[in-house]
């Protein structure tokens, strides 16, 4: 007793459609739509070539939808502002001109980037304004609280 090749692409695209509802991103759901696409063109005796065509085809077009939808957001320097307002203390420079310095932060030390003209001698107390990457943005004064 053989399987017939739309139960295959039905049982694929329930399974991914399963996975979907796991990851809440849309792309599984796509292409859970497409392997059901591909179900129909099986269904409608194409041959595989057709079946797997039409598959990448919905599931291409789903994800051009998916990506034409979903708004665009720009990541910026105050998004991951849990440490904002969190003190450091000045360890040592490592650039003065451009404000580069090391910081002690949470017990380990930081690449920090002064945001102000003032350069405080090391052991000063500094304040977190923001991130940029990996790098601290940091302020002799503390930051103003945003609403």
């Amino acid at each position: 007793m053989s399987v017939e090749p739309y139960l295959i692409w039905i049982v694929l695209g329930f399974l991914l459609v399963i996975a979907e509802l796991l990851t809440g991103t849309f792309y599984l759901l796509v292409m859970g739509i497409g392997a059901f696409a591909g179900a129909a063109v099986a269904w409608a005796d194409g041959s595989f070539f057709l079946q797997a065509f039409s598959a990448c085809a919905v599931a291409l077009l789903g994800t051009g939808v998916v990506l034409y939808l979903t708004p665009k957001r720009v990541a910026t320097a105050s998004d991951n502002l849990l440490d904002r307002g969190h003190p450091v203390e000045l360890e040592s420079w490592v650039d003065t001109a451009s404000g580069l310095a090391r910081v002690k932060h949470r017990g380990a030390s930081w690449e920090a980037r002064i945001v102000s003209d003032a350069r405080p001698s090391p052991g000063a107390l500094l304040y977190i304004t923001g991130t940029e990457g990996q790098v601290l943005q940091v302020s002799p004064t503390p930051p103003t609280p945003t609403a």
